[in-house]
């Protein structure tokens, strides 16, 4: 089984993160699909039946991104916004992403400890990301836990982004190994 990996970085190429992670998913052709929306949509008309088929087609799905204050890029936003549609993802007859699994990997700038009630941030990473689990109960999905870097724009070394690109493989491989056991 491969997972779908919708990596959302509008530029990859300055990346430390992001880009490390890309370099290690690519060494796993056989795990994961890679699906690029920047590359994919410069002009951002995004292909929605594409888009659509490309998701029936995979029970797990990654979606891999910088935390942009404190969300998604804005390119991810509009791809959910225009894919995520009445009638395909939720309402009466909605029902195309029921049971998959869908995750984040999130490359977060901030310290960890920063990302508290009493830190500089005043939220936890679950309370920041709850739009997302809320729109993923809404489909009919399974929200997995995410996975996520810290540090990454200042603190992180080298050392930890390579650990961080073998980490996140092992975070992909685990939870493929739930969804064929299910």
């Amino acid at each position: 089984m491969k997972t779908l990996i919708i990596l959302a970085h509008p530029n990859l190429a300055t990346s430390k993160v992001n880009k490390r992670w890309h370099q290690e998913l690519l060494q796993y052709p056989d795990q994961v699909t890679i699906h690029e929306l920047y590359q994919a949509y410069p002009d951002w008309n995004i292909n929605v039946a594409q888009e659509q088929q490309l998701l029936e087609a995979y029970d797990h799905i990654i979606l891999q991104f910088p935390f942009y204050w404190y969300s998604y890029p804005p390119l991810l936003k509009k791809w959910l916004d225009d894919v995520f549609l009445y009638g395909w993802a939720y309402g009466s007859s909605g029902n195309k992403l029921n049971g998959k699994k869908i995750g984040l990997a999130i490359a977060i700038g901030n310290k960890q400890e920063n990302y508290r009630p009493e830190g500089s941030v005043m939220f936890t990473v679950e309370q920041l990301l709850s739009p997302f689990q809320a729109s993923m109960q809404h489909i009919g999905a399974i929200a997995l836990p995410h996975f996520a870097m810290f540090g990454a724009s200042f603190q992180a070394t080298e050392q930890q982004i390579n650990q961080s690109a073998k980490d996140y493989i092992n975070y992909i491989i685990e939870h493929q190994s739930e969804v064929a056991r299910k």
